[in-house]
């Protein structure tokens, strides 16, 4: 796009172009009109429309949400370091733990059934949203798309896994959704191998579905942390522990191991790991927002239903060991199953039996998407 927008052929205000701005529709390409003065937006897709401006009439200006997206370079140890750190950090926490680096399993086969066969090829991380767009009072309006953030997080046809909120737009009710997608390319269509977790309208229990089998597009709401890549084989850092005899949850220890490790030089990470045995605590969101403000940890845990699954559980964790200054959720984790169970993982329930089985890779870059102006620590467990 040049350096100003084009003036009307009667003459009008010109405007500088630096800033991303959301539109509030859904159209193809559409001008935006003041006076005698029209401002074309370049880049239209779905309800993720921006726009590039830093000035707009303020009559007009009320209107928009900015969309900013801010950019961070993780500090990325050799795989061969990373798993000697985690081993050594997790045989405290856990009766037995290996950690290794190896070739990553085909993704696209049993039990994952991923549309892509790894998670190497430019590893990264986006961080859209967030919960203060969902508490104290939901935000229903910040609506996104997986195809416009791979853009975004400049990786087209990236391949996303991760945690998310499902869009009430385009489901009708609140939902957990489990994100596995192949975005869209210059020779691919999107894949959409995505799950969604809802409260079962008929027996209040848990209701797991492709998302595929109802819906067509790559949306989703208020907030989601994503790892991506270019979906490609590669070496990952596979990670087995069993017997869980400290406090914290698997995914916690991770994080841990390395903030104590890594300190001021955030790592991040991402993939999937599998709870092969035992139970676990998992949340899912009720399909109606809270009608009061949800203004304390106590609410919100009022608010959320939750239930205790069985494995196995195939999770997709999101992973940031210090937060350098992006108002980051640094831990989220959603899971899926092939017996109608998922949603948000809290911990396991079993932790005599339990057994974790997971590859995973370091991210060489944090993109962080329509970061909330406003915001708090409620809610981010």
């Amino acid at each position: 796009m040049a350096a100003d927008a084009a003036r009307n052929p009667d003459g009008g205000s010109r405007f500088s172009l630096s800033h991303r701005h959301r539109l509030p529709c859904d159209c193809s390409p559409c001008v935006v009109t003041h006076g005698s003065a029209s401002l074309v937006s370049f880049q239209i897709s779905c309800s993720y429309s921006v726009i590039y401006c830093n000035f707009l009439p303020e009559e007009i200006r009320a209107n928009y949400e900015m969309a900013k997206v801010e950019r961070f370079a993780f500090h990325v140890p050799s795989l061969e370091e990373l798993a000697g750190v985690l081993q050594k950090g997790l045989k405290e926490n856990f009766a037995d733990a290996q950690v290794s680096v190896v070739d990553c399993p085909d993704l696209t086969q049993e039990p994952f059934n991923f549309p892509a066969k790894g998670i190497c090829g430019k590893p990264r991380i986006a961080d859209v949203g967030g919960v203060p767009y969902l508490i104290p009072v939901v935000r229903k309006e910040k609506v996104y798309d997986l195809n416009t953030v791979a853009k975004d997080i400049e990786l087209p046809g990236a391949f996303f896994l991760g945690a998310g909120a499902a869009s009430s737009k385009v489901l009708g009710v609140n939902a957990e959704l489990i994100p596995i997608v192949q975005t869209k390319s210059d020779k691919k269509p999107a894949v959409n191998g995505s799950y969604i977790a809802q409260i079962n309208p008929a027996d209040k229990g848990c209701l797991l579905e492709k998302y595929s089998s109802k819906y067509t597009d790559c949306e989703f709401g208020l907030l989601a942390n994503l790892y991506a890549s270019e979906g490609q084989p590669g070496k990952v850092i596979e990670v087995k522990a069993n017997g869980r005899t400290g406090e914290l949850n698997f995914v916690s220890c991770l994080r841990q191991i390395l903030e104590k490790h890594y300190g001021e030089k955030p790592v991040g990470m991402g993939g999937t790991f599998i709870i092969q045995k035992g139970k676990a605590k998992i949340h899912i969101m009720p399909p109606e927002f809270s009608a009061c403000p949800l203004n304390t940890d106590e609410d919100v845990n009022n608010w959320l239903k939750f239930f205790e699954m069985k494995a196995p559980l195939i999770c997709q964790p999101v992973i940031v060991s210090r937060d350098p200054g992006f108002d980051l959720r640094l831990e989220h984790t959603h899971c899926f199953s092939q017996h109608g169970e998922g949603g948000h993982y809290h911990q396991d329930t079993s932790p005599e039996s339990v057994g974790y089985l997971g590859y995973l890779l370091p991210a060489e870059l944090l993109f962080r998407i329509d970061r909330p102006p406003e915001t708090h620590r409620v809610g981010r467990d």
